[in-house]
């Protein structure tokens, strides 16, 4: 299993994807060592594998982890099920970068580089897919 991390817009198009890891690396490890090209006072929505992931300048957004033995409350729930909407836009971006079968399957390809070419070539196939096709709205 590979890891990639990607960088999506308010439109759905894919504006940075980071080098490719081994899914042994957390997401985290990867998040600190990869450079992210955000200006200041842009938002960042990520997920709890992100916990503790912070960037100057930069406001991040993400659900509330439920502590260990309680609930969380109703407005935090409330406020996951938010974070939540806008971050079903993204999955669906990471599951239209995945309908180039090769990246589903086991790259048996082992020469440098090649791994990063099948992934860029996976995010430019969704970035036309989105010029193109008028039912990609854009997030909230």
């Amino acid at each position: 299993m590979l890891k990639n991390l990607l960088l999506i817009d308010a439109a759905l198009c894919i504006l940075f994807l980071s080098e490719t890891h081994p899914g042994s690396i957390h997401d985290k490890r990867i998040a600190d060592a990869t450079p992210y090209p955000l200006p200041a006072g842009s938002q960042l929505l990520q997920d709890l594998g992100f916990q503790a992931f912070t960037l100057d300048g930069v406001d991040i957004i993400q659900p509330t982890k439920k502590p260990r033995g309680r609930t969380l409350t109703r407005a935090q729930r409330a406020a996951n099920r938010k974070v939540a909407r806008r971050r079903v836009r993204i999955e669906h971006v990471n599951s239209s970068v995945k309908r180039c079968r090769m990246l589903k399957e086991t790259i048996r390809l082992w020469k440098a580089g090649i791994r990063d070419m099948v992934m860029e070539i996976g995010c430019a196939l969704h970035n036309f897919r989105v010029r193109l096709t008028p039912s990609w709205t854009p997030m909230i």
